[in-house]
């Protein structure tokens, strides 16, 4: 094997000491993770009892098992305690059930409860307060409702909240126990490893049931309740890193406890610990789409609440951890505006240019603007977050879902009728008509599938008590978070292959409407046989016509008319009372499922390829560069999206080598920023280097690429997956 921190884009720098990098690798190897089973859980064994009770306590009864049951983890040589054991929290389950079940020979390994993801919860608040403040809330909203008069949705409420105030002695039993191996290893330790069990155990002793006090207790406090989350099946970003930590590592670094050096190893050792999951096998996980993707995000730089900009000391560390390590496994992004220190861009630029698809970008005024203009007040505006891949949303007091749909299969079906067998036989008349019918066709889609699905879509029977912790709105209400107890409840619509639309429609338009060389009746049925017998027609619409991506007018201009009917679609439909409805494009690499249902387009592309990526132009269009790219998209006005839509630059690595290179990437950076995208990703990778990890995975054990709004270790991708990438990798550049 290649040293395991081999990059093709250049040599990462070696900050850290020996023994972080070495446990680094082992993380990535799949040390742990390797031996966590979809099954691996603990039993619950009084049947008789859990069958009697209401489904918060059920839920509450599988969160204490694992509380007491769950494995302790040390090892020696970390920073930081805690640590998910259980192989069904990696797949998103409560791991808990009962013992019957386990030991029925026919158990399938499915468990009673899933768990909460797709959302930044409140970890900054509780941080600030401890876990004693939250119970201090709890208690307060609990005796509210006893005070009311006996009902039934009363006695429901109480009973919700008496179960999160369980979840709370839960993690505070858990944390005994962390704290009784932590004894025991002091107890049978020696020299340099006994001091080190010793710090970790004063780091923990009084969090996170108490607020922190130094930086070293702030670290291990977020860990340790992002830890017992993961632990009990949930996904949750961790958001605001620097804005967390960035106060305590200032006062700690005035006072002289800390070093920058020593802060460094403590977040590495925190990026580390994200990574315990790692299976380090060559195989298919979540669906083939590789590893990693656990929606652990982390949110750089960016301005307060008050209008401060955030950008300090742990902001450059976690850069400075991300260039050495190049873990994947917590998406990070900068928030980035134009009068941003140059430092911060130069630092983005560098690490960028290493590959790996491991940092993006945000455009922070846009996305605040088009927050406010969909009514959010300006102060959490301010503080966006993510859902763990880039879909921006306020955290630690939303419900989230989104849901992508395809915008091209709309109109192959539902205007063009291509599942229809025989002739066709369609009524459009002009160019405008056709448009028409498809914009009604959207908008009913957005109608029938969002709007009105909406109240479905976020009442989901899933274990969200711990999630319910640590989101506004959940206390007073008396409500889980999947129980319309959020004080936002968003379910967002993001139409994906609006670039291939655009495209067909163009195509279309030409061939029919403008030069008149097909019949709309006779494009159709072509298209429904694949191009078969006019392959030299269908080489000239892909390769002869400009599309969207190129900086073209007319190209852009039907990409800016698709995109506006969505928004004006969807802004003509009212939500339903307290429920949010915002835009987004994206595709999260369903483009690969849609392939099996598409038929053949206008502008030359044969049934079953894959087409666009999110709001990327469609693979094999984009002829004129990255720069050309970027100005095609922000033709759009993306403050109309407050749900947000990345785009990704592929870039071969000669574009970005040496010091010129990182000029490029911070033109790049700059450039999106100033002309108003949203959210911009690189994956900066050679085609061949990707060819050669499919035919030899161990020699790029850690070849990290994007995939969409997360990235993955290269070789945990199935075929379909990595082939998207090689395409559009080679096409790109």
């Amino acid at each position: 094997m290649k040293n395991f921190f081999n990059n093709p884009n250049g040599k990462r720098p070696e900050r850290l000491d020996p023994a972080t990098r070495d446990l680094a690798r082992r993380m990535l190897c799949g040390e742990n993770g390797r031996y966590l089973t979809e099954t691996e859980a603990v039993a619950i064994d009084d049947s008789a009892a859990y069958a009697a009770m209401s489904v918060p306590q059920k839920q509450l009864c599988c969160v204490q098992a694992v509380a007491a049951k769950a494995p302790i983890r040390l090892i020696e040589g970390e920073y930081l305690a805690g640590s998910a054991t259980l192989g069904a929290a990696k797949h998103g389950y409560t791991p808990a059930c009962l013992a019957e079940k386990m030991d029925d020979p026919d158990y399938d390994g499915r468990f009673d409860w899933i768990g909460t993801n797709h959302v930044t919860l409140g970890f900054e608040k509780a941080l600030k307060i401890g876990y004693k403040g939250i119970r201090k809330e709890l208690l307060a909203s609990l005796e509210t409702f006893r005070a009311m008069p006996e009902s039934a949705e009363r006695n429901e409420k109480i009973d919700t909240l008496e179960a999160m105030y369980g979840c709370l002695e839960a993690a505070g039993l858990w944390h005994e126990r962390n704290m009784k191996a932590l004894e025991s290893r002091i107890e049978t330790s020696l020299g340099p490893i006994q001091r080190r069990y010793k710090e970790i155990y004063e780091n923990l002793r009084n969090v996170p049931e108490n607020p922190p006090t130094n930086f070293k207790e702030a670290l291990q406090s977020l860990w340790f309740m992002f830890a017992f989350l993961r632990l009990t099946g949930n996904w949750p970003g961790i958001g605001r890193i620097d804005k967390m930590l960035g106060g305590f590592l200032k006062e700690d670094l005035a006072a002289g406890r800390i070093t920058l050096d020593e802060a460094r190893e403590y977040i590495a050792h925190f990026w580390i610990k994200g990574a315990e999951w790692c299976n380090g096998d060559h195989q298919e996980v979540f669906g083939g789409s590789g590893d990693g993707q656990y929606y652990q995000n982390i949110i750089l730089a960016g301005l307060d609440e008050e209008g401060h900009d955030v950008t300090n000391e742990v902001t450059y560390l976690v850069l400075d951890v991300i260039e050495e390590l190049g873990i994947s496994d917590y998406p990070v992004s900068v928030r980035l505006r134009p009068d941003s220190d140059p430092r911060l861009y130069r630092r983005v630029a560098e690490v960028m240019k290493l590959g790996g698809g491991i940092l993006a970008i945000y455009n922070d005024q846009l996305v605040i603007d088009s927050l406010v203009d969909f009514g959010y007040p300006v102060e959490e505006a301010r503080n966006f977050t993510n859902d763990g891949c880039w879909e921006i949303q306020i955290p630690g007091a939303t419900c989230f879902r989104y849901y992508s749909y395809d915008l091209l299969g709309i109109l192959q079906r539902d205007v063009l009728k291509m599942d229809e067998e025989g002739p066709s036989h369609l009524p459009y008349k002009s160019f405008d008509e056709l448009f028409a019918a498809f914009s009604a066709a959207g908008k009913a889609y957005l109608q029938t599938e969002i709007i009105d699905k909406t109240p479905e879509m976020l009442h989901l029977p899933f274990n969200s008590l711990f999630a319910s912790l640590l989101t506004e709105g959940c206390f007073t209400s008396g409500r889980q978070y999947w129980d319309g107890g959020a004080r936002y409840l968003v379910f967002a619509a993001h139409p994906g292959g609006m670039p291939d639309t655009a495209n067909a429609l163009l195509a279309l338009k030409k061939l029919v409407y403008d030069d008149k060389t097909l019949t709309l009746d006779e494009l159709v049925d072509i298209l429904k046989a694949n191009w078969e017998g006019y392959e030299t027609l269908r080489l000239t619409m892909r390769n002869k016509v400009t599309y969207y991506g190129n900086d073209d007018d007319t190209a852009d201009a039907m990409m800016v008319r698709v995109y506006d009917d969505f928004i004006d679609s969807l802004h003509s439909l009212k939500s339903i009372d307290s429920y949010l409805n915002p835009a987004g494009i994206s595709t999260f690499g369903k483009q690969i499922k849609w392939s099996h249902s598409r038929y053949a387009t206008p502008d030359g592309h044969k049934a079953g390829e894959y087409l666009a990526h999110n709001i990327d132009p469609t693979p094999g269009t984009d002829l004129q560069g990255a720069t050309a790219v970027v100005k095609s998209l922000t033709k759009m006005d993306l403050r109309k999206l407050p749900n947000g839509t990345p785009l990704t630059l592929r870039l071969l690595p000669s574009v970005v080598r040496g010091a010129d290179g990182v000029e490029a990437v911070e033109s790049l950076l700059r450039g999106f920023v100033s002309l108003g995208g949203i959210f911009l990703q690189f994956d900066i990778l050679d085609v061949e280097a990707l060819k050669e990890a499919q035919k030899n995975p161990d020699e790029y054990a850690s070849l990290s690429v994007r995939v969409s709004g997360w990235s993955a270790r290269f070789n945990t991708l199935n075929k379909e997956f990595q082939n998207m990438i090689i395409q559009s990798t080679g096409q790109d550049a």
